[in-house]
C-alpha cells in the first residue's frame, strides 16, 4: 500500500498496524528524516510536491514487483507532501516477511524505486532565505 500524506507521519502507529501478521517473522522499517544540511548548505526546511495519480499508479507497480521477487506478507509506504520541518519523517517504508533477508531486500527495493520512479519533487529551503528544487 502506498500513500501520500500532508500530515506528519506517525511511524509508531504505522509499525503497530503492520504487526498483527502471524506468519511474519520480520519487520524492516526505513524512515527518511528531514536533516539540517545538504551539500554544504544549512537547510531550514523542505517542501515536497507530487503528482498523486501518477504516484499511485507507479507505486502499485513497485508493490507488484516486490511481491513477485520476495515472499513478503505486508508492504506499506507513506511519503509526505507539503512543508516539513527539520527532524520530521519525509518517507516511511515498512515490509513484513517470514524471514529477515526478504524483508531487508524488499524494503531497500521499495525506497530505492520510490525515489527513482515516483513523480515527487523536493525543494530545500535554506537558512539564508534561498530555496532550490533538488534533482529536478
Amino acid at each position: 500500500m502506498f500513500e501520500l500524506s500532508d500530515k506528519p507521519i506517525d511511524g509508531t502507529a504505522l509499525r503497530a498496524a503492520m504487526m498483527p501478521v502471524p506468519s511474519a517473522g520480520a519487520l524492516v522499517v526505513f524512515e527518511g528524516w528531514v536533516r539540517d544540511h545538504n551539500e554544504g548548505q544549512a537547510v531550514g526546511s523542505l517542501s515536497y510536491e507530487a503528482a498523486a495519480a501518477l504516484c499511485g499508479a507507479e507505486a502499485n507497480k513497485i508493490i507488484v514487483e516486490v511481491r513477485q521477487r520476495w515472499d513478503v506478507t505486508g508492504i506499506r509506504c507513506v511519503h509526505r507532501v507539503g512543508h516539513l520541518r527539520i527532524g520530521e519523517v519525509a518517507v516511511w517504508v515498512g515490509v513484513t516477511s517470514g524471514h529477515r533477508d526478504a524483508a531487508f531486500a524488499a524494503c531497500r527495493y521499495v525506497i530505492d524505486e520510490v525515489k527513482a520512479r515516483l513523480p515527487i519533487w523536493k525543494k530545500e529551503h535554506y537558512a539564508d532565505g534561498r530555496d532550490r528544487w533538488i534533482g529536478a
